[in-house]
């Protein structure tokens, strides 16, 4: 196998663990709004949703760069949509509006369980494929 091959394998493999790590802290989201958490502990899942999101879509972003891939431009928008749509769920955390979350949090795991299964996978086979 040679260097790039171990490289595109690698990078799929980091892609896909951080995913299940974002995965993992939205459906936390979900149960604490569907079990009334204070408004605190919702707001350090999101903290930590959005951090985690920004440095995963950097890394992202990058493996496109580096890749030339040619879907690069409206997959980073999509990035920017889910980021703007986590911002927009923590202010209205902060505004005391936390009733109205539970909904879009769960709308937010399907919305993004179907970007990586589509913009994502698109791009893994990319990778994978050496294109």
């Amino acid at each position: 196998m040679s260097a790039i091959e171990e490289f595109n394998i690698k990078a799929n493999d980091d892609t896909d663990r951080e995913h299940q790590v974002q995965l993992e802290l939205l459906q936390k989201l979900c149960l604490a709004l569907e079990a009334g958490a204070q408004a605190t502990t919702v707001h350090q899942i999101l903290s930590d949703l959005i951090d985690y999101s920004e440095a995963h879509f950097m890394s992202e972003e990058l493996l496109m760069r580096m890749k030339s891939y040619d879907d690069y431009e409206d997959h980073q928008e999509n990035h920017n949509h889910i980021l703007e749509m986590l911002r927009d769920m923590a202010a209205q955390n902060i505004a005391g509006q936390g009733a109205l979350l539970n909904g879009k949090a769960r709308d937010m795991l399907g919305f993004i369980s179907q970007h990586i299964a589509t913009r994502d996978k698109r791009l893994a086979d990319h990778v994978r494929l050496g294109l």
